[in-house]
């Protein structure tokens, strides 16, 4: 079975993390011969952050880098595919860093796989979510007035090896994405566990990183190693 190391790295900048991400990525794609190579799972809280895929429209940022400053947030292009985003406190930001080629899967199935370990994760908490027709991440109340969204996906992948990945609202602060049209719909809300099990959530950031990083494990087919 395929094997990947996990490291959860705390509240990091997003710059930080790419650029550590980059540094895992090289490395996995010069062991591409390599039968026994391994991938990384990364769990991160970033600062607070707007970020935008390479085919991402900037008009979808709503305010300008003066508020930026006052809202203490960065914004930052980026190599992932999907419009934008936002990262912060609150979030699980998970960056898989592995070889589709050794899960013998696609980059589809692959999406398919990290939004169906979300919703197996959620599922476990009590929340029931799915898939959005067109669009990526994990979504509440698909195709009603009240739909909203509480898992987004962007991924960059070359030569089978990924990087980038998703972020999950737990304990996010909401008010951010007012800043936004999120991942380029102007009319879609955004939810959290916090959010979706007021007065009964009884799930910290630590009890949802332990189920999500099980149910990637289960879905996308590997274990961990130290």
């Amino acid at each position: 079975m395929y094997k990947a190391k996990f490291e959860d790295l705390g509240k990091i900048k997003y710059n930080d993390a790419w650029e550590y991400q980059e540094k895992l990525f090289a490395e996995l794609l010069a062991k591409k011969n390599d039968e026994n190579r391994s991938g990384y799972i990364l769990f991160c809280e970033h600062n607070h952050v707007y970020t935008l895929g390479k085919s991402g429209n900037e008009e979808n940022l709503l305010v300008d880098i003066l508020k930026l400053n006052q809202l203490d947030a960065e914004f930052v292009r980026t190599n992932r595919g999907g419009d934008i985003t936002y990262h912060g406190p609150g979030q699980i930001v998970g960056y898989p860093i592995i070889d589709l080629d050794c899960l013998k899967i696609g980059i589809k199935e692959y999406v398919f796989r990290i939004e169906e370990s979300i919703i197996s994760a959620i599922a476990e908490m009590g929340i029931l979510g799915g898939r959005k027709s067109g669009a990526t991440g994990v979504w509440l109340d698909t195709d009603t007035v009240n739909e909203r969204k509480i898992c987004a996906i962007g991924i960059k992948a070359s030569r089978g090896v990924t990087m980038h990945g998703f972020a999950f609202n737990v304990e996010t602060n909401l008010e951010y994405f007012n800043m936004i049209n999120p991942c380029g719909f102007s009319s879609k809300a955004v939810s959290s566990v916090a959010k979706e099990l007021i007065g009964a959530n009884m799930f910290s950031m630590d009890d949802c990183k332990k189920i999500v990083k099980k149910h990637l494990a289960t879905n996308l087919g590997f274990e961990y190693i130290d």
